[in-house]
């Protein structure tokens, strides 16, 4: 599982800005995770607060998008998130210590999951230097008709891009200028089967198409580790957050 981090995997994740790592966890341990999950959905999320967990539809129940924070509500998922296969990969990408900051669900319900705009994961998590990376695990079967990760190649080179306010609930700020021709060219639709990670920089230019099917989900965890070295601006990151809350509450969707 690890065996592949070596220099020609860090070299493809610095060129490229992500990398796939099929198979990263086995049939067996995928069945005891998607286990996890279900449980987590079923037992946890109806207790949790408003803005830890977001719908597509606030009164549907089956809509579920997005969860926040898994790991502060179940010790089976902390250790996940903390444990050597996913932390020491992240320490091997970012060539160092590593803060875990966030564990999170996805997901895109069939026929009514919406498109992620494009956007940096750096622009929200304001962070000097920027440094931090996302993994994403596919729980599900994923391509271009149920909303793939796509990735622009490269992109995470090129700086922050212009960043403006977006209506989807859970990614809130999208690019302005998004696609440029050198976007467009350079794009990857990533189809993943499960139990296969995806690992990006924050500064990767990413973007996902809405669930187009009628009966396939496209559920994920997320993995967010910063680097040691990154310093998070904590006051502009909390105001951000309480207006963004504040926003969502008044427009009912959450």
């Amino acid at each position: 599982m690890i065996g592949k981090t070596n220099s020609e995997l860090r070299g493809k994740f610095e060129k490229d800005g992500f990398v796939l790592l099929p198979g990263f966890f086995d049939a067996a341990a995928m069945a005891e995770l998607t286990d996890r999950v279900d449980r987590f959905v079923r037992e946890v999320v109806p207790g949790l607060p408003g803005d830890q967990v977001f719908f597509e539809n606030k009164d549907d129940v089956t809509s579920l998008k997005q969860i926040q924070q898994m790991g502060n509500h179940d010790a089976w998922f902390d250790q996940l998130f903390r444990g050597q296969a996913i932390r020491g990969l992240a320490e091997f990408l970012l060539a160092g210590s590593v803060v875990p900051k966030n564990m999170q669900y996805f997901n895109k319900p069939a026929g009514v999951g919406l498109a992620t705009p494009p956007h940096q994961d750096g622009y929200y998590f304001m962070l000097d230097p920027c440094e931090a990376i996302t993994m994403w695990l596919a729980l599900d079967e994923v391509d271009e008709q149920n909303g793939c990760v796509r990735y622009v190649q490269g992109s995470h080179r090129s700086g922050m891009r212009a960043h403006s306010r977006t209506q989807t609930l859970g990614f809130s700020q999208g690019i302005v200028d998004y696609p440029l021709a050198a976007d467009l060219e350079c794009e990857v639709a990533m189809r993943a089967q499960p139990g296969d990670l995806l690992v990006h920089d924050a500064m990767t230019v990413h973007r996902a198409d809405g669930n187009l099917t009628l009966n396939r989900s496209r559920r994920a965890l997320g993995f967010i580790f910063y680097s040691e070295k990154a310093r998070e601006d904590e006051a502009a990151h909390a105001a951000y957050q309480q207006c963004l809350t504040e926003e969502m509450e008044a427009a009912n969707r959450i």
